[in-house]
């Protein structure tokens, strides 16, 4: 094998690696379906504030001859998306399909003939029958933040109607037809543009979405794209990062996320697969960051125990203890020699931690005294649905609310609520069904 081709295969599987994530996410048909109402109003209300080109031309209008003609100033005074359908492209992005929209525009015009001629007004443009198709890829950039561009786009207008007020507008009127053929050219020529335009404008916005967010003093999360999204008749799959780090120093643990794929599941609007490499990374960060520690002391102790954390209950196990340290309180220092793991089987979630608990008793003068060290090995197996339901419901969800508050650059739509929730464990990852909603 050649040098070049080694070094072209290592940089394909170091590739293949790089893009294995820690958690999936999957939206459905029934989701896309959703969010297309919300986002159709707000593609309406964008459109409504786009700037239409100014329009001129020449016509032949017998008996009068040439007719120089210009429409300024047009601004959209109404505008109606009655009936659109977004489908997904597999491999590409999504197709949006309007069909008979309507425009109304106001503006002015000015005429020229007989070459010394002129005159002005305003006008009212109604344009009805309005078809677009616009096909729109989806992928993600160098920072792992959603990307969209229009590859492709077909416009018609089924017909455009002027009205001209002002000057000698009953005149012109006679030969309006003769405009309303131009403005249906000239504006099918210009719908493509001005919507590559907004879906362009998009991309400013997308840049701005936070892919790194802070969990605690301890540890931050990321959550970007670590690859294009995987997108089927069905649904679009996005594969995303899901690692934990501790602030300021990204230190890779030393395993990576295990492949899996999502079930063919469309009963909900979302699915999220979260691996075992999700939480792993979580705990490899705050062990790293000493965070896996605790302090226990007595007052922690429930006053009915008869157990006390003191030199004298411990000296019934080791009287050497009482000898040494007689009628001192104690204070107990709990933490992991190394990271806890977790392994996800079916139905089951499986924490094995190791560590260590140094016991001290506490002198008058508050100075510790090492007693003993007690080495532990721990390994639990249980179903955890409940815990891990109500943390997304209790903490993920708030935070998503708090962060549109604080003005996410996407639409006002309210607070996002979770609805016929349900996880199951399976092998490698946690898959959790949902539907949303949003309120308020």
């Amino acid at each position: 094998m050649s040098p070049c081709s080694l070094l072209a295969l290592l940089a394909v599987i170091s590739l293949t690696l790089a893009a294995s994530p820690g958690v999936k996410v999957k939206l459905t048909d029934k989701g896309i379906e959703y969010g297309k109402q919300i986002g159709m109003a707000s593609l309406q209300q964008k459109l409504k504030t786009i700037k239409v080109p100014d329009l001129s031309g020449t016509e032949k209008v017998p008996p009068i001859g040439k007719v120089k003609y210009s429409l300024t100033g047009m601004t959209i005074v109404n505008l109606g998306l009655p009936k659109s359908a977004l489908v997904l492209m597999p491999g590409t992005g999504v197709r949006l399909a309007i069909t008979n929209a309507f425009i109304n525009l106001h503006g002015n015009w000015r005429v020229r003939y007989f070459r010394f001629i002129q005159d002005h007004g305003s006008f009212d443009l109604t344009v009805n029958g309005l078809t677009i198709t616009a096909d729109i890829a989806i992928k993600s950039d160098e920072t792992g933040r959603p990307t969209v561009s229009t590859v492709n786009c077909v416009a018609n207008v089924g017909s455009a109607s002027i009205k001209f007020h002002g000057g000698a507008s009953w005149l012109y009127n006679l030969f309006k037809s003769y405009i309303d053929k131009a403005l249906r050219s000239a504006l099918q020529k210009q719908i493509c543009p001005l919507v590559a335009d907004v879906i362009t404008d998009m991309n400013p916005h997308l840049k701005t979405f936070n892919v790194l967010a802070k969990v605690d003093q301890y540890a931050e999360i990321e959550y970007s794209m670590v690859t294009s999204p995987t997108i089927s008749k069905s649904s679009i799959e996005f594969s995303l990062k899901g690692e934990f780090y501790n602030i300021g120093k990204h230190q890779e643990p030393p395993f990576s996320p295990t492949p899996f794929s999502l079930p063919p599941q469309d009963n909900n609007m979302l699915y999220i697969g979260v691996s075992s490499f999700t939480p792993n990374s979580a705990g490899f960060v705050y062990n790293n960051a000493g965070a896996l520690s605790l302090h226990v002391t007595d007052d922690m102790i429930p006053p009915s125990s008869p157990i006390r954390l003191n030199t004298g209950t411990f000296g019934v196990f080791i009287p050497e203890i009482a000898k040494r340290f007689p009628g001192m309180m104690m204070k107990l220092l709990v933490k992991t020699v190394k990271e806890p793991t977790i392994s996800l089987e079916p139905n089951n979630v499986t924490v094995q931690a190791s560590g260590t608990v140094t016991a001290y008793a506490i002198q008058p003068n508050t100075t510790l005294s090492p007693l003993f060290v007690l080495n532990m090995v721990s390994q639990s197996v249980q179903p955890l649905d409940n815990i891990f339901l109500m943390v997304l419901k209790v903490v993920v969800i708030p935070k998503v609310n708090a962060r549109l508050e604080k003005g996410f650059p996407l639409p006002t739509i309210g607070k996002m609520n979770l609805i016929n929730t349900q996880l199951q464990v399976l092998k490698d990852y946690m898959l959790i069904g949902t539907d949303v909603q949003f309120t308020g």
